[in-house]
């Protein structure tokens, strides 16, 4: 009688655990990883070796202040902002004495670089006009 009771019960608590979603209230979890990421993974599984070098290239100027109050802390808080924007370029902040600047992308071409500035300015229309493109050395990935 024991036995049967146990059983029961440990087939009605295993019919229920399949009976629920075990999955419906464990919070959803995103991933965003920036695009170098695979391609360096993808390198290292292939046994590819690249090599950086500098260029004369373009990059998109979003941010530029010498407030020696503020300057430092908004770059730095304008490449939070870019980074939540999960872009697939590289987001650089500089110092320049006095100016703090933030930059992004590695772009070869001014094309390239209208481009990119157009989105940003479709992303972020409340600095529109504090966004323009500039000539830069670039980091080349070979």
């Amino acid at each position: 009688m024991k036995q049967t009771l146990i059983i029961s019960l440990i087939l009605s608590s295993i019919s229920f655990v399949q009976a629920q979603d075990i999955f419906t209230d464990m919070p959803r979890v995103q991933v965003h990883q920036d695009s170098a990421i695979v391609r360096l993974l993808q390198d290292k599984i292939e046994g590819v070796e690249r090599h950086e070098t500098e260029a004369q290239g373009f990059r998109v100027q979003v941010f530029s202040s010498n407030n020696q109050l503020r300057a430092k802390a908004d770059a730095f808080d304008m490449e939070t902002r870019l980074s939540k924007l999960h872009l697939d370029q590289p987001v650089y902040v500089l110092y320049n004495p006095p100016f703090w600047k933030v930059r992004v992308g590695d772009l070869r071409t001014q094309e390239d670089a209208i481009v990119v500035r157009d989105e940003l300015i479709k992303l972020l229309p409340d600095i529109v006009g504090d966004i323009y493109v500039v000539k830069d050395k670039i980091t080349v990935i070979e």
